[in-house]
């Protein structure tokens, strides 16, 4: 007779006024149960970075399966079966259509809405919803959030940012209303605090927790080892496994404090950024990582930095700042040195891939039950163009190029991304269609 008890898909660990989400669980599968009810939920998740990409180093000579990767894209070789690069798509909404100049602008507000947006400075902002909202607002009740906003640049919501557009347009990606952006949370530290502990600590808990150096998985440890002692032998892996990964993050996020604290007090950051970018990067795919497995949330976006960023990498011994460096005017190194930021990038991007496919969910990886979607708005940042622009799609198949004719919109792929989402919609921004040759990402 079975009479293993089923433990509720959003069941947290509790205490002190802190509570942990947890991953899926085999217990959280009924005895019993239809397939469906075993089936992990599909994720989704958008990550851009900006300034355009050295399109050269970039796009595969070959179409279809066995093409070579070009040296951007060399990070993510190990996960060739993972990855399908996508060519021929565009965003008219991001052309000026008789605005003028403000293509970075365009280029962010544009890319996940497909709308060209007011050209405005003031509080009048418009634009449209983005995909990921769209997506969030018809699957976000099954989850604590419904959706997730994250950057590695601070940024501004007001004033100009470029050529009378509006800042709004510029460092946000998602849009819950065609006049409500979304701006990215930057800080780990409140990240961190908002996934596994933030909403539901109060005040005199945290105050104790830091007074005493305290984890937030300390406070949490009787309910931990109540659950362990109800969980079969592989259920009492995943979750040693899952709890270690969550304090491996919340280390991290300590020892940038310290850092911050003893090294660069004159630096303006909030507490719990790395000076380090790629640390800032990674710490930031991390929590993406965690709050996916534990079915936080579903719906993902991140903007690795704002477009216009003038951001320098002198760890990779670059000193100039990254958007005057791609108005190059074919200078042959200055536009080395786009092409190696453009790597950089594609180095942490490649890292996160890695990390969702060491996550057990389901009957795969995290990676398998997910679509991760990697592009820019601009195709060469020193023409300011908006077609065929460089984008990655990741999830459980891949290993093609895949190019779609010239003027294709890219809403059209989108549309087929909500469609796999389950969230069925006739139009999105500029679409004219969906998209072929991507049923088994």
């Amino acid at each position: 007779m079975i009479t293993r008890k089923h433990l509720a898909r959003r069941t947290f660990l509790k205490g002190a006024g802190t509570a942990v989400a947890l991953p899926m669980l085999d217990a959280m599968i009924p005895a019993f149960a239809a397939p469906e009810a075993a089936k992990a939920p599909l994720r989704m998740a958008f990550v851009y970075v900006p300034n355009g990409i050295d399109m050269p180093n970039w796009t595969p000579a070959k179409e279809g399966a066995g093409f070579e990767f070009p040296r951007i894209l060399e990070p993510l070789a190990p996960h060739r079966d993972n990855v399908t690069v996508i060519s021929g798509l565009t965003h008219n909404n991001g052309r000026a259509l008789n605005d003028g100049p403000g293509d970075h602008a365009r280029a962010a507000a544009s890319f996940l809405t497909g709308v060209h947006p007011k050209k405005t400075a003031g509080a009048d902002i418009q634009n449209g919803i983005s995909v990921d909202q769209i997506a969030a607002q018809k699957i976000g009740s099954a989850t604590r959030f419904a959706s997730l906003e994250l950057g590695c640049e601070d940024s501004k919501q007001v004033g100009n940012c470029d050529s009378g557009y509006s800042c709004a347009y510029s460092n946000s990606l998602a849009w819950r209303s065609p006049t409500t952006p979304l701006p990215p949370e930057v800080n780990p530290r409140l990240v961190f605090e908002r996934l596994f502990g933030a909403s539901s600590e109060t005040a005199a808990a945290r105050a104790k927790r830091e007074r005493y150096n305290k984890s937030i998985l300390d406070f949490v440890q009787q309910d931990t080892e109540r659950l362990k002692g109800t969980l079969g032998p592989t259920d009492q892996h995943k979750l040693d496994e899952y709890l270690s990964a969550v304090r491996e993050i919340e280390r991290r996020i300590e020892a940038a404090e310290r850092t911050n604290r003893e090294i660069a007090p004159t630096i303006e950051k909030p507490s719990g950024i790395p000076i380090d970018f790629a640390e800032h990067v990674r710490l930031m795919f991390d929590l993406t990582a965690t709050a996916l497995e534990t079915d936080v949330t579903r719906v993902v976006t991140f903007m690795v930095c704002r477009e216009g960023s003038t951001r320098t990498y002198r760890e990779i011994g670059i000193s100039d700042a990254h958007h005057p460096l791609t108005h190059h005017k074919n200078d042959p190194e200055m536009i080395a040195k786009v092409s190696r930021i453009n790597r950089y990038h594609l180095e942490q991007f490649a890292w996160f891939i890695g990390r969702m496919k060491t996550i057990q969910d389901g009957d795969g990886s995290l990676l398998d039950h997910s679509m991760i979607l990697y592009g820019s708005g601009l195709r060469d940042g020193n023409r300011h163009e908006h077609h065929d622009l460089p984008v990655l799609l990741c999830g459980k198949a891949g290993g093609r190029h895949v190019r779609y004719p010239r003027e294709t919109p890219m809403t059209n792929l989108y549309l087929t991304m909500l469609d796999r989402m389950g969230v069925r919609v006739d139009s999105l921004g500029d679409s004219n269609g969906r998209v072929d040759a991507l049923a088994q990402v």
